[in-house]
């Protein structure tokens, strides 16, 4: 009798956990497809004035437009797309109307063939205020000398670019390139798994659960 009491007891703590760790990741879930629709209503707001001194979170994703001329060089940083492979990121410098220097995403370009030459004359670009997190510790060092870029590092890029550290990433512009298809911010990149870990933790509790009827027929199999 013992011994069915302690597997009894086991089971229901850890069925118990089990559970609470599932409605945990299913409250997650709704938290953050909150957040998630709270960043897609802000990245599809109406743009505004390029901020003075914009907070790198207080302000990412906002919505702004700018007007200037595109520079020469732009940097050339590696992307993969789903169904259309690799293909260059292209990040300019773009000099203001008032004299100010920041960087614009320009969209991408498939990864044969040679740099478009950005729009000439002054350009206006509606796009998102970004400080993407993209280097981890798997992620190669650039190849400056070739022009070939891993991550947008946006400190690292305005220094090669003699800019802010300001990052624009275009959503559209006045003068639509020929090669170049922007790349607008959306919520796509961020991470959501809590579904998956729910059903995970569910999926362990119906094991456990099955697990410790299993041991109870067992211990009865054996007493009778």
């Amino acid at each position: 009798m013992g011994r069915v009491i302690s597997v009894l007891v086991f089971g229901a703590v850890g069925v118990a956990i089990l559970l609470s760790l599932g409605v945990w990741q299913v409250q997650r879930l709704a938290w953050k497809e909150g957040v998630l629709a709270d960043i897609e209503a802000r990245i599809a707001a109406e743009p505004v004035d390029l901020p003075e001194t914009p907070d790198p979170e207080a302000d990412r994703y906002l919505p702004v437009r700018v007007t200037g001329r595109i520079g020469d060089d732009p940097v050339r940083v590696l992307v993969s797309q789903r169904g259309l492979g690799a293909g260059y990121r292209l990040i300019s410098a773009l000099e203001t109307e008032d004299g100010r220097r920041v960087m614009i995403d320009r969209g991408v370009m498939p990864a044969e063939g040679e740099v478009p030459p950005a729009p000439e004359g002054s350009v206006t670009i509606t796009g998102n205020l970004h400080w993407p997190e993209e280097r981890d510790g798997f992620t190669p060092e650039n190849d400056v000398a070739g022009n070939i870029w891993f991550a947008r590092d946006v400190e690292v890029l305005a220094e090669r670019l003699n800019t802010e550290p300001l990052l624009v990433i275009a959503r559209a512009l006045s003068e639509p390139e020929t090669g170049v298809t922007p790349l607008p911010v959306s919520v796509e990149g961020i991470p959501n798994d809590h579904l998956n870990y729910a059903i995970t933790w569910f999926s362990l509790a119906i094991v456990w659960l099955g697990m410790t009827l299993f041991l109870l027929w067992r211990i009865r199999r054996r007493s009778e």
